[in-house]
């Protein structure tokens, strides 16, 4: 049997991660050119210094300064009070989201997306009809800036976390290629907080037992791993001596749909709450509807003054994705915090039913005026944007937060 062992071939596998680079800041910059090469922080409004909410994306002029997504807005502005503050667009940055994917899946079906402005692809099947694989990804980042405008940094590796970590070292705008071959000398001088996963604890315990890189990781008994980090060992042990067995998840959907809003002060107003609830109830069930969802879970999200945050949730009797329903839903979860300042709520649908829900033939005739009601509304947002048609509770709201 052994002397038959040389006819075998391993197939060689080809991953590619692409990245955008500062995609809300890169969106908005695209949008208004006088931004170009200014610190622009996407994110809540700083009020001079006194907002509430964090930053969710950055350019990399606004990074110079030390600014970061998640850092708080006050930081940020702190750090850069002359920056371009601009509002989360979720619109449009969903609208090029989808621009982005719809290139991708001309390239390859074998797509795993990571989020909003990331993917994995598998290329192993189709570089062939490119060219080699790193001409696929060179044309790969050239449709996506001839067609959007944007720029995407992209790793190819043979497998996913060092493609990952490949894209990471490109920003921006780069394209850094892992041969099979040199997948050990490319690991091996990172710092260990380079692999995917590995979060901040675990990096101190192993710095504590005198390993701060990824080829001092590989070099040590998986032993001393785990008596480190525990159960998480063996898998960074053997992602670190270049064995990554993870497989893309293709046609991975999304798990739920959520939107919070952070208070500008801690508010026990129960009409300021029940404008914001009704607020994210329409955005939640607008994203439902327009993915052609119905969700069973609604959960609301409170964050109190001394920032305890707390779920409750509830499971309708049959799937929904009318407004209405969303709303009455976490209204009734938010008496048990009814007397408690907030600072922070939030809307969350799950459980997810797809394609044409059928209709029940006791329906009573009030839900089936709403689902009209939420139809016509949907057609007038389509063709005249999203601020043509809102609830007076809503409106309210906007002037308060």
């Amino acid at each position: 049997m052994r002397r038959h062992l040389h006819c075998l071939k391993v197939k060689r596998s080809f991953i590619a991660h692409v990245d955008m680079d500062a995609f809300f800041a890169s969106v908005e910059t695209r949008d208004k050119p006088s931004l170009h090469l200014k610190p622009v922080i996407v994110g809540s409004d700083p009020k001079g210094g006194r907002g509430r909410g964090v930053v969710s994306a950055c350019s990399y002029e606004a990074r110079s300064f030390g600014i970061h997504s998640a850092m708080p807005i006050s930081v940020a502005y702190r750090k850069c009070p002359h920056g371009v503050f601009i509002p989360v667009d979720m619109e449009k940055y969903s609208a090029a989201s989808r621009e982005i994917y719809e290139i991708l899946h001309t390239f390859t079906p074998d797509i795993e997306p990571v989020g909003i402005d990331e993917a994995f692809l598998d290329i192993t099947g189709s570089y062939h009809l490119f060219g080699t694989p790193l001409e696929t990804c060179r044309l790969i980042k050239s449709k996506i800036k001839d067609l959007t405008g944007l720029t995407a940094s992209i790793g190819l590796a043979p497998s996913k976390i060092a493609a990952k970590i490949a894209s990471d070292l490109g920003k921006p705008d780069g394209l850094l290629e892992v041969p099979e071959g040199g997948l050990a000398e490319f690991l091996c001088p990172l710092e260990v907080q380079r692999l995917w996963g590995l979060g901040p604890k675990a990096e101190k315990a192993l710095e504590a037992i005198g390993i701060k890189t990824i080829g001092e990781l590989a070099r040590r008994p998986i032993e001393h791993i785990r008596g480190a980090i525990g159960s998480q060992a063996t898998d960074f042990w053997k992602i670190a001596n270049g064995i990554d067995e993870s497989e893309l998840t293709i046609g991975r959907e999304a798990k739920s749909i959520s939107n919070e809003i952070t208070f500008d002060s801690d508010t026990a107003d129960r009409d300021v709450v029940f404008g914001a609830l009704m607020d994210l109830s329409e955005k939640v069930a607008g994203r439902l509807r327009e993915s052609a969802l119905w969700a069973k879970t609604i959960t609301l999200k409170i964050r109190l003054s001394g920032f305890k945050t707390y779920t409750r949730s509830v499971t309708a009797s049959k799937p929904t994705n009318i407004t209405n329903f969303l709303y009455n839903a976490t209204k009734e979860l938010y008496n048990e915090f009814k007397e408690q300042k907030i600072r922070l709520v939030g809307v969350r649908a799950s459980s997810f039913s797809s394609g044409e829900v059928e209709k029940d033939l006791f329906t009573h005739a009030a839900d089936r005026k709403l689902e009209d009601i939420e139809s016509s509304v949907d057609k007038i947002r389509i063709k005249f944007g999203n601020n043509a048609i809102y609830r007076a509770s809503i409106k309210k709201i906007k002037r308060t937060i």
